[in-house]
């Protein structure tokens, strides 16, 4: 697009090029409404440029005085400061959002104590898969090894759960160790980062030109990896997808889904990761990890062509260590590391790519479907529609029920609604009933750790504010981070939470009767009233008891969050040990 030389004379004289950078040397302005670049800026500046640079959104923080200045530096940014009452339900959201987004989640924690908090999330994000940046402020460059105030040792605590940890020693590299960072967060396997920044080395002025963005490689099926995939296929009867992990995009997921459905072939998901393959099409055939039906366990075993797509058959999917372990099986593993981290069982052939790469690739394969491969995906897919068929709607006599609340809850689900939660009993009933559209409509926490239900379900919402964003929260979890509502009224999120309260750490209750029947132990609690604590945060709540309550509750919740603008919480007085399968 050009100028006409007349219009712009309209505004302001002609200044030549030469005579712009003239000005310049002499510290005059061409245009008195821009400001020019300084010539330094501090280090903990030129870190949050750099995150701006590559596209990080938000930032998850409890603030402390070892990095001040980064703090600063974020006081201009586009960048939005969300901050947390905990550093664990800060790595948290952060590690949620790394699952939402092709991009690392970023927390921000002080040393020592805040590290220490943080470290759950950390482990969430290793176990995970998921791309996230945690940075730690430090003591002084100067104080280092003299036992200082908060002092550790960042590299000896999370050097074996983290995929790099770097620590700022020169301040000059700041925007370079940022991107190197984000790379080593999204590279191969994605997982977290950990960089330090020593208070002194962030407040030293350093030249603020950004380093670039390092590029990650995708992968793809080679020539030999696509023929063999194809021979396999046609010398499949009962083939079987699995997808996985927090590296896909909703055009991969799509694209896929297309593939399977013309194919008629079956995919389930990962434990936890539904919605790659949408809960409506006919080739989803259900989760499978603990708890998982006994169809879909089942399949695992019955095929002659299983194709573990951003992900591999772990510890969870393979029951143990113990499903799928025959050597003579087909496995075909598509996952971008090249070391298989975490894999079990037989691996027929490993194809290095990223999902979206993969499927970019395997859209060219086209075969004439099968008709063993249509019964055999009819027959699992009929399996998970009985599976996840809701029950009555209408409120039986007594005791609240998870059963009614589900089944009055779903049909009111628009297309793109979202479910979130940590580990427990409580989970199976949205991994049975959510209708999971999409990727990323299933956010949860794959190591099993608690207390991952309400910061994952406020992130989400900060992410995706126009979406219905649900988590379901037993009552041992919640009060491990429900204190995060507080977090959720400052910055406007709006999930609907749902508190599943059984008075016991349900899954632990049930190992125990499993093997030391009729001894309870350790696993019972007595809770307040959540419906109480929930309005003392400033968002909707209410407590219900009796199953013919739970209608009347569900709306208000709702008008609450869609009139008010508020959170909404529903505590659900359940009977124990009743169980979603």
């Amino acid at each position: 697009m050009t100028t006409e030389p007349a219009a712009a004379t309209l505004t302001e004289p002609h200044i030549p090029h030469a005579a712009v950078e003239s000005s310049a040397q002499h510290g005059l302005q061409a245009n008195p409404s821009e400001k020019p670049e300084p010539a330094t800026k501090s280090a903990g500046h030129v870190i949050v440029d750099s995150l701006a640079s590559h596209g990080v959104e938000r930032t998850y923080v409890v603030p402390g005085e070892s990095f001040l200045d980064v703090l600063d530096g974020l006081h201009a940014s586009d960048i939005e400061t969300i901050v947390c009452r905990h550093e664990g339900g800060a790595a948290y959201m952060a590690e949620a959002d790394g699952k939402m987004n092709q991009r690392p989640g970023v927390a921000m924690v002080t040393r020592g104590p805040g590290a220490a908090n943080a470290h759950v999330g950390l482990h969430t994000a290793w176990q995970d898969s998921t791309p996230m940046l945690l940075f730690v402020g430090l003591i002084p460059f100067a104080h280092r090894d003299r036992e200082a105030f908060q002092e550790f040792d960042i590299k000896a605590w999370f050097d074996t759960g983290a995929k790099r940890v770097m620590v700022l020693d020169h301040a000059e590299r700041a925007s370079e160790i940022v991107a190197e960072a984000v790379f080593a967060a999204m590279s191969g396997r994605p997982g977290p980062v950990v960089v330090g920044l020593p208070e002194d080395i962030i407040r030293q002025q350093i030249d603020p030109a950004l380093h670039p963005a390092i590029p990650v490689a995708s992968g793809g099926m080679s020539s030999t990896d696509a023929i063999a995939l194809r021979a396999a296929l046609e010398e499949s009867s009962r083939p079987l997808f699995v997808t996985g992990g927090n590296d896909w995009t909703q055009a991969a997921a799509d694209q896929l889904t297309a593939w399977l459905e013309r194919h008629q072939i079956p995919a389930a998901a990962e434990w936890r990761t539904q919605g790659t393959v949408s809960f409506d099409s006919p080739s989803y055939v259900g989760p499978i990890g603990y708890g998982r039906p006994r169809p879909t366990y089942d399949l695992l075993e019955e095929t002659d062509l299983l194709v573990f797509v951003g992900t591999v058959p772990g510890d969870v999917i393979t029951d143990g260590f113990v499903c799928r372990q025959d050597w003579s099986k087909k496995n075909f593993l598509v996952t971008v590391d090249p070391s298989l981290r975490g894999r079990s069982g037989p691996v027929s052939r490993q194809i290095l790519a990223k999902p979206e790469a993969f499927v970019r690739d395997l859209t060219g394969i086209s075969l004439p479907a099968k008709e063993e491969w249509k019964a055999w995906t009819a027959r699992m897919r009929t399996e998970q529609q009985r599976f996840a068929a809701l029950p009555p709607a209408s409120p039986a006599p007594g005791r609240a029920r998870m059963d009614t609340l589900m089944a009055n809850l779903v049909p009111r689900l628009p297309e793109d609604a979202m479910v979130t939660f940590g580990a427990g009993e409580h989970t199976n009933w949205a991994h049975r009933y959510f209708p999971t559209r999409r990727y990323a409509s299933m956010i949860s926490a794959r190591n099993g750790s608690m207390g991952y239900s309400v910061p994952s379900a406020i992130a989400a919402s900060l992410a995706e504010p126009a979406r219905r964003v649900v988590t379901i929260a037993g009552d041992g979890e919640f009060l491990m981070n429900g204190q995060e509502l507080a977090t959720a009224v400052q910055y406007g999120a709006t999930p609907l939470v749902i508190v599943m309260d059984n008075q016991e750490y349900g899954t632990i209750r049930t190992h125990q009767e499993r093997h030391y029947p009729s001894r309870v132990s350790g696993t019972q609690l007595k809770n307040p009233d959540f419906g109480l604590m929930a309005r003392a945060f400033g968002g909707f709540g209410v407590t219900v008891t009796k199953d013919k309550d739970i209608p009347a509750a569900l709306n208000a919740a709702l008008a609450a969050i869609d009139e008010d603008g508020v959170f909404a919480l529903i505590h659900l007085v359940v009977e124990q040990r009743v169980k979603a399968y």
